[in-house]
């Protein structure tokens, strides 16, 4: 992967590159603010952009806008958003572009490397990946059509959007791959997500407990 890191802590952004570069991608540019990472993709064109919620000047929201211009530009740039906290604004902005191609991970839950690395190339895939965290925070409010679900196909929705395939939510739930299928089936149906390809059908699932 071809890679622009958006990130205003030095040492932070310094480990991530290193970390990515290790497992064999090209980091283009490391930037420390909104304006400049608009500019490196502009101009390099990466495959994924990892950037920060909150950069300077005013610490709020320059991120998410950032790469609301970006995704606008580029549609098919892919996304990893870094977060220390659930972000309002960028769950309404998600809420309303429906989203592939993006990740949002809060920063003090990136336990695993390998994880990580593999939720990254997930996003820059097409996939869609949430933090347990954001996908409780929601999951718990029963919110619209998800407020249906069993609490076993809610805890399969959780591991979807988190980013696992059919083995690894079989592996997480100590069940077999028949049954995760049923499950899915089961979650399709009830939200009304109509017979697509099967990976289109997974992020809409998965972004159905934003829509409301």
């Amino acid at each position: 992967m071809r890679v622009v890191i958006a990130e205003d802590q030095v040492l932070l952004r310094d480990g991530l590159a290193r970390l990515l570069e290790s497992a064999g991608h090209l980091v283009f540019a490391q930037v420390g603010d909104a304006r400049a990472l608009i500019s490196q993709v502009n101009l390099n064109r990466p495959d994924l952009v990892m950037a920060d919620i909150r950069m300077p000047p005013s610490y709020t929201h320059e991120g998410v806008r950032a790469v609301s211009t970006l995704r606008r530009a580029w549609p098919q740039l892919a996304v990893m958003m870094l977060s220390q906290v659930v972000d309002q604004e960028l769950v309404d902005q998600m809420r309303d572009g429906a989203p592939r191609s993006f990740g949002y991970l809060l920063k003090d839950r990136v336990l695993d490397t390998e994880v990580f690395l593999d939720q990254l190339e997930t996003v820059a895939a097409g996939g869609t990946v949430f933090d347990q965290t954001v996908v409780d925070d929601y999951l718990s409010r029963g919110r619209g059509r998800v407020g249906r679900l069993t609490d076993r196909e809610a805890q399969v929705l959780r591991l979807v959007a988190s980013g696992r395939s059919n083995a690894g939510i079989a592996d997480a739930l100590v069940i077999s791959r028949r049954t995760v299928d049923a499950h899915l089936r089961s979650i399709f149906a009830k939200l009304g997500i109509e017979s697509a390809a099967h990976d289109n059908q997974r992020v809409l699932a998965a972004l159905d407990w934003l829509a409301g």
